[in-house]
């Protein structure tokens, strides 16, 4: 396997090779034109064709976004961010449909040693250049999710169908279908009923 094939497959890999080196730094370049851009322009729509090249129909991205590769992650239908997004996919990353996210949601896949003699940077012979070592494991987050500002996803977490993460939460581990979950680390708190619909709230009518 090469070392963007293991990155992918969440093994081991050294992010110093030039597969990836160049893939990232494309990415970024992209972004950074991105950033730049007023929100009428339409360029800002090419450009995100070109940033989530895996994306399903209609997104909207309100700078500024940050991306590692893109191309890795998958974007479904109908699709909203707030300011300041990040998505940090060394591996893949799959988002549903009808997701709507508040400012500065991040979506983390990597992972690096605990301990210091694994995770430091050191001079890899065969590559010929400073590198460490990495590995990650992926994102999954189903369709109609929302989420509030400032949550965090961990590496290897799978959300559900229908889920709210309230705000300022970072989730560690999996959520079931249709709950609301929030917290420090996140914790599923109570399924999402009928009872929940907005038609119950007389004082916002």
């Amino acid at each position: 396997m090469t070392e963007y094939e293991k990155m992918l497959a969440g093994k081991i890999y050294r992010p110093a090779d030039s597969e990836a080196n160049k893939l990232a730094h494309k990415m970024h370049d992209l972004v950074t034109d991105f950033n730049k851009l007023y929100d009428t322009d339409p360029k800002r729509q090419e450009l995100l064709d070109k940033i989530f090249p895996q994306h399903k129909g209609d997104i909207y991205v309100t700078g500024n976004l940050y991306v590692d590769y893109g191309v890795h992650t998958k974007i479904g239908d109908n699709f909203y961010a707030n300011y300041g997004l990040t998505i940090l996919d060394v591996c893949p990353v799959e988002i549903g449909d009808n997701c709507f996210f508040g400012p500065n949601v991040s979506l983390l896949t990597p992972l690096h040693p605990l301990r210091y003699q694994e995770r430091n940077q050191y001079y890899d012979e065969e590559l010929k250049k400073v590198t460490d070592r990495e590995y990650g494991a992926p994102i999954k987050i189903g369709d109609n999710c929302w989420f509030g500002g400032n949550v965090i996803v961990l590496p290897g977490v799978t959300i559900g169908n229908g889920c709210v993460i309230g705000a300022g939460s970072v989730v560690t581990h999996d959520i079931p279908d249709n709950y609301l979950a929030y917290g420090n680390p996140c914790k599923a708190i109570r399924e999402i009923t009928e009872e929940d619909t907005i038609y119950n709230k007389k004082e916002l009518w």
